[in-house]
């Protein structure tokens, strides 16, 4: 018998020609790195501890009696549904059906590309926020469409949104804003005056809008304000968000979108064919979840400023620019002061200065130069861990 081979028909790489730019991602090298070397991983943003106790016993008590263990439905179980509905009334008074204006997905990542997927068709633009999380230039080319940054520039100590840049990128070709509010990887947090702008955009120019919301429940200063209840938005807005940030159970992989009959109906016909369904006991536990009390929020809150002022203080004082953080749990730092120019060199080499990984910036960006000296940290970690982490960085 003849060995099995991989067929080789032509010099035509095995990877589909639309993700061979993306490799593996920054993520994976990088943890690999603080693993072979011993760092503290301030990197990938997970946590380093579980969520609430009685939430991890909810999925117990799923598994154990069943729920869940089978196929749930495709929209995802009534009982994750209505507590979404109720989240979204009772935190920015929006008012969704839990039967036809809600999908729930394998996290955010699975919602995002879904409704990428679903809602364009090559010959497409889709104008981004850069730097972004580097899943939406995957999702957008696994679609065949085309990617247009608008890139969020530092000013006065944060990174501001030039929405005149924003209305310029627009031409008739564009079918769909993508934006990530709070924002990944620079914590900005866009105002409503800057969102009243976008919706009038989205409006006059009849653009369909995705909105990354999964930090939702992170902002330090102000508050969160979904694009979705604004005038016009409703209608051509998915709005995306999930549990692994909010309740630190990251590995459960339960996101969800609102948005109104239509567009759920054309992202839940992508959805069923990618996952189909997923995370059935942990659906039941988030459920749960969603119905915590106003002071799991604040307390979750407050846990997180006070670790972000831990680390900006640090960061700062081994000499690195600090854009510190509106919301979400990382903060961006400008290498420039230490002597640096390059990101990538900095953050591959700093395992080995200091013990500590971070990630360079600049794979977020198209425009590699705009974001070549910054550097992101996860500061979503227990406070001795960061605490160890700025006494190493003081080496440099």
């Amino acid at each position: 018998m003849t060995p099995m081979s991989a067929p080789v028909s032509s010099d035509r790489p095995f990877l589909n020609r639309r993700l061979a730019p993306f490799g593996t991602t920054i993520f994976a090298e990088m943890s690999a790195l603080a693993v072979r070397t011993g760092s503290i991983n301030l990197g990938q943003g997970f946590p380093d501890t579980d969520g609430p106790a009685q939430i991890a016993e909810a999925a117990s008590r799923a598994v154990l009696t069943g729920l869940g263990n089978q196929y749930p439905p495709g929209p995802g179980v009534p009982e994750l549904r209505t507590a979404i509905t109720a989240h979204q009334q009772r935190f920015y008074g929006l008012g969704y059906d839990p039967d036809t204006e809600v999908l729930v997905t394998a996290g955010a990542t699975e919602a995002i590309a879904a409704s990428l997927l679903a809602l364009l068709e090559p010959g497409d633009e889709v104008i981004a926020l850069e730097p972004f999380y580097d899943s939406y230039a995957a999702c957008i080319a696994m679609a065949g469409a085309t990617r247009v940054p608008v890139t969020l520039r530092p000013r006065g100590g944060t990174f501001a949104l030039d929405l005149d840049e924003l209305r310029a990128a627009v031409t008739p070709r564009t079918r769909l804003l993508l934006l990530n509010t709070p924002h990944n990887p620079t914590g900005t947090v866009l105002t409503p005056d800057e969102l009243t702008a976008i919706a009038a955009l989205a409006v006059e120019r009849d653009l369909l809008v995705v909105t990354d919301e999964v930090y939702e429940h992170l902002v330090f200063e102000g508050s969160h304000t979904p694009l979705a209840g604004f005038p016009g938005m409703r209608g051509r807005t998915v709005t995306i968000s999930s549990a692994g940030k909010t309740f630190s159970f990251t590995g459960w992989k339960v996101g969800w979108l609102t948005a109104p009959p239509e567009l759920v109906s054309a992202v839940r016909s992508a959805k069923q064919f990618l996952t189909y369904v997923s995370s059935g006991p942990f659906q039941y536990a988030i459920a749960e979840a969603l119905q915590l009390p106003d002071t799991y929020y604040e307390a979750f809150r407050a846990d997180l400023a006070a670790k972000r002022d831990i680390l900006a203080d640090g960061l700062a004082s081994a000499g690195f620019e600090v854009f510190r953080p509106q919301g979400t749990y990382f903060i961006t730092t400008d290498i420039t002061p230490l002597g640096e120019k390059d990101g990538l060199a900095f953050c591959r080499a700093l395992p080995e200065h200091c013990g500590v990984v971070a990630i360079p910036n600049q794979v977020f960006y198209d425009d590699k130069s705009a974001g070549a000296t910054q550097v992101r940290w996860a500061f979503c970690k227990k406070t001795h861990v960061l605490e160890e982490a700025v006494d190493r960085l003081r080496r440099l």
